[in-house]
Order: structure tokens, then C-alpha cells, then sequence
């Protein structure tokens, strides 16, 4: 499993070193887009809308818009001095809470902990001591240059790491439009509702979902391909080089030359008519 991350984590004067691996992988089928005519995949290029011409990376600056069109630029020492200042610093749990009383909606993406080098001991210790009182540490870490806020908590046999959404983050919820502010119902619609609900109550089994949008793509894919409804991309035209430009444009010129030169029969003189002149 890639490492991602590595670090540590502290707990008072507990300090547990860790590597951090991504705990989810996206299984989204990647579908690329085509030129209907040639089939060759499409290129999308950066370019500047107002140079008119393609950007290269060593030409793009960071910026940020603090107004219309208005930007301060930050340079990329600038930026790398902040990463550092903040990743030299040891990851600290600072509070331990309930799980129940983090609200899902904070939560962002998962990451499975592994104690690095001579860290087996303060791992196992951690572990037992959430398991054993039911709680779940709070931290801040630095991951590719943005600092997150955390949660450490154990899942099966291995700590996991979440991150969390800051407060400021979570849009308002009473700007959400047209939520009705009173519940206009009868008891009757209620107690159908109960039922309902009690009827499709079950124990969460996460192996009982699928996802059947991508099951039924790739099914279509290998059925195509089983029919051998296959195209092949278009491959580029050879760019010719330098000669062979040099001598298109020689023999064009001389070609276009010939047509313009005005064809004439030259009538022999003898020695004759010569001297008679």
C-alpha cells in the first residue's frame, strides 16, 4: 500500500511515528473523449485567452483575486517557506470527544495509520486507549501544503485518520431555499411514514450495496468489445524535418519557374545570313 504521509502523531509525551495511506480509491470509469472523425483522443492545451497562444509551466504564477480582476502574486519560495514552517511541526492531538458528537457533514476523506519504525508500542497504546474509553482524538496535519483539521479513531484493528471540514467551511444551512420552516402534516401521513421506515429498517451491511451504474458500464464495455466494436486512434502525422522542408520549397520553386518561363523556338543562323546582315 503507497505511503503518502509520514510523520508523527502526540499525545501528551506519547510520540507515536507514522505513515499514512489512502484508506479509499475512486472506482469512477474513466471514459476519454474522441474526435468522431479520426477517433484520435482530444488534447486540452492551457492557453492564455488574452496572448493567444499555449502556456507552459514555467510560465504560470499563483495568485490569489481578492477583487475583480485585481491579484496578489505569490511567489513559489514564498509558498514552499510557509509548507516547511508548518510540516517541521509534530502532528499534536489536542482534544479527545465523542464520535457521536461530530456531525457527518464535517467529514472529508479517510487514511489508514501505520506505526513507521519503533513505533509499534505507542501505536497499540493509543488504540487501547480510545477503544477503552470511547473516544476519539482531535489534531491538525499538514497535507500537500493545506492544513487540515482531524480526527483519530479506530477502525477494526488499525487507527484511522479523518479529515474534518473546518466550521467556516460548512455553508450556512439557512441559506438552503425553499425548506419549509413547519411540518404541514397529518398524523395519519406520519404513521404511514413510521411504518414504512420500521418495514425497511435493517442492520447496515455495507457489502449488500453496489454500485450498479458502473457494474452495468463495464458490462456494455466488454460486450462491445466482445463484438469487436472497437476503433483505433488515429496516429499523429510525422512532422517532416528541416531537409526535407528545404527541399519541398527548392523543387516548388523551380517547378513554379518552369510554368512562368514563356516557351521560344530559336531560329539557327548560318554563316551566310551572317555575313549579309
Amino acid at each position: 500500500m503507497h505511503t503518502m504521509w509520514k510523520g508523527s502523531i502526540s499525545f501528551g509525551l506519547v510520540n507515536i511515528p507514522i505513515k499514512l495511506h489512502a484508506a479509499t480509491e475512486n472506482k469512477d470509469i474513466k471514459l476519454r473523449n474522441l474526435h468522431k472523425e479520426c477517433k484520435s483522443p482530444i488534447n486540452y492545451e492551457k492557453t492564455c485567452p488574452v496572448c493567444e497562444k499555449p502556456i507552459q509551466a514555467e510560465d504560470i504564477v499563483k495568485a490569489y483575486e481578492y477583487a475583480k480582476n485585481k491579484f496578489v502574486v505569490l511567489d513559489d519560495e514564498e509558498l514552499e517557506k510557509l509548507k516547511k514552517d508548518n510540516e517541521e511541526k509534530a502532528v499534536e492531538i489536542i482534544d479527545f470527544v465523542k464520535l457521536e458528537e461530530i456531525d457527518p457533514i464535517y467529514f472529508e476523506r479517510t487514511y489508514f495509520m501505520a506505526p513507521n519504525e519503533g513505533g509499534s508500542k505507542a501505536y497499540s497504546l493509543l488504540r487501547k486507549a480510545l477503544e477503552d474509553s470511547g473516544r476519539i482524538g482531535v489534531a491538525k496535519i499538514i497535507i500537500r501544503s493545506k492544513e487540515h483539521l482531524a480526527v483519530i479513531r479506530v477502525y477494526k484493528n488499525t487507527l484511522v485518520m479523518e479529515t474534518i471540514h473546518y466550521p467556516d467551511e460548512v455553508r450556512n444551512v439557512g441559506e438552503v431555499p425553499n425548506v419549509p420552516a413547519e411540518d404541514n402534516i397529518t398524523k395519519k401521513e406520519l404513521d404511514t411514514a413510521m411504518m414504512l421506515i420500521d418495514q425497511l429498517t435493517t442492520e447496515f451491511k455495507p457489502e449488500n450495496y453496489h454500485d450498479e451504474y458502473r457494474t452495468a458500464l463495464m458490462e456494455l464495455i466488454e460486450e462491445k468489445k466482445g463484438k469487436e466494436d472497437i476503433v483505433t486512434g488515429a496516429e499523429k502525422k510525422a512532422t517532416p524535418n528541416n531537409v526535407t522542408d528545404l527541399m519541398a520549397a527548392l523543387q516548388a520553386s523551380i517547378d513554379k519557374t518552369k510554368k512562368k518561363k514563356p516557351t521560344t523556338t530559336r531560329k539557327r543562323t548560318t554563316t551566310k545570313e551572317r555575313k549579309n546582315a
